[in-house]
């Protein structure tokens, strides 16, 4: 098992899910980011500061185990967020009903709702009328509040 399911599976015992995992470099500080989400939409069931707590602490040991990057760095567990980047398939599926902005290869931007999210592609639904992009079409997409 590698060290991204390893994680999956500490992040799923607590009824969550891993939206994405990245390793960026802000203000000269190394930063492995564990980003979740957790599907239950009801008041105070969502992600909040003692999930993310609660799961840092859990995957803290592994990773001094299993270096996920070379030298020193931090762990941050967080949400997403409202405007979040939507990379993967699986990031669209979740945010089908949601408002995007999206930019496909070549510069054309587009801005609607998610109404489908499948393994080939989206459809959005914008004042012109209804577009479909297929995923190698797309440049950079996100969530917008």
């Amino acid at each position: 098992m590698g060290l991204r399911e390893e994680i999956e599976k500490i992040v799923e015992s607590y009824g969550a899910k891993v939206y994405d995992i990245e390793s960026v470099e802000e203000n000269g500080q190394k930063i492995y980011r564990v980003y979740i989400i957790k599907d239950d939409k009801a008041p105070n069931k969502g992600v909040d500061i003692d999930l993310c707590t609660n799961i840092s602490y859990d995957i803290s040991p592994l990773l001094d185990i299993n270096p996920p990057i070379n030298g020193e760095y931090n762990l941050e567990v967080s949400s997403p967020g409202i405007e979040r980047k939507l990379t993967k398939p699986e990031h669209f599926k979740h945010s089908i009903g949601e408002k995007v902005k999206i930019k496909v290869l070549g510069g054309e931007k587009h801005k609607g709702e998610l109404i489908d999210a499948n393994e080939e592609g989206i459809e959005i639904k914008t004042k012109e009328g209804n577009k479909k992009f297929n995923y190698d079409e797309l440049g950079t997409s996100k969530t917008y509040f």
